[in-house]
């Protein structure tokens, strides 16, 4: 059975949606985890409802993963806190839709500052903590996104190709210092999702159904963070996972495969 108790884990995005999933899934098994995320009230909520539960415990720090100095100084109060560092999940991330002829300055910068910049510049604090404890796992977050073409969301797309990069890169960099680099690339009902059908006209979500339908083998519909995603995050979490590293890993029914 996968263990993980006592593990000193940092989660970013944990106010909400995958990163909440994620949050509570570790305080279940026993973990210590450190909550960043923008979005305090809620963030404080998952946190303070997740120690409560147990039998891990969980903090929330107020953060921007897009603010390199700030967020330095969040993961060193949070390694503190927790008394070193054994696996950052990076979950923090914004999707946008603009027309590509016509993308603003302002959303393809914030974007990219978010989704890009946030992802170097929290691997990097991580892996200083690591290489210094003698190593660790980063559990980035990719997207379908950024393997296929998608309408209108050219610029998240390229966000999450370079997370793909990145992490793959990063894998071999870091590897020799123990620590392994993945990616979960998810296919889960967020909040973000729950407005995107809320914004659809009936006619719309009917096709948006039926297509999901047709491209998702397992269930036909989007997997539920969880009961499906949230067992894979601690699995690489866990010293299981030990093997494997540099990977891009679909959870998602089996709607893409990744090479």
């Amino acid at each position: 059975m996968t263990d993980i108790s006592g593990k000193r884990i940092i989660v970013t995005g944990g106010a909400r949606g995958i990163g909440e999933a994620a949050v509570r899934a570790f305080a279940r098994s026993g973990a210590a985890v450190v909550s960043i995320d923008l979005n305090q009230e809620p963030g404080e909520a998952v946190a303070a409802e997740a120690t409560e539960a147990g039998p891990g415990t969980v903090r929330f720090l107020h953060g921007d993963v897009s603010d390199r100095a700030g967020i330095d100084a969040i993961i060193d109060a949070a390694v503190d806190h927790l008394g070193g560092l054994d696996v950052l999940v990076n979950v923090a991330g914004i999707q946008k839709h603009a027309a590509v002829h016509e993308i603003p300055d302002d959303l393809m910068d914030r974007i990219f500052r978010i989704n890009v910049y946030g992802t170097v510049y929290t691997n990097s604090a991580a892996f200083r903590h690591m290489a210094a404890g003698g190593g660790g796992a980063i559990i980035n977050f990719g997207s379908e996104s950024g393997l296929t073409a998608e309408p209108n969301n050219a610029t998240y797309g390229m966000t999450k190709a370079a997370v793909h990069n990145w992490t793959r890169s990063v894998a071999r960099d870091w590897g020799p210092s123990g620590i392994r680099v993945n990616a979960v690339l998810p296919y889960v009902v967020t909040p973000m999702y729950t407005e995107f059908r809320a914004a659809l006209t009936p006619a719309e979500l009917a096709a948006h159904d039926a297509s999901t339908a047709a491209q998702i083998p397992l269930g036909g519909r989007f997997g539920d963070p969880d009961r499906d995603l949230a067992p894979v995050l601690v699995f690489l979490a866990s010293d299981d996972s030990r093997f494997i590293t540099g990977q891009l890993l679909p959870v998602d029914g089996g709607l893409i495969s990744v090479r």
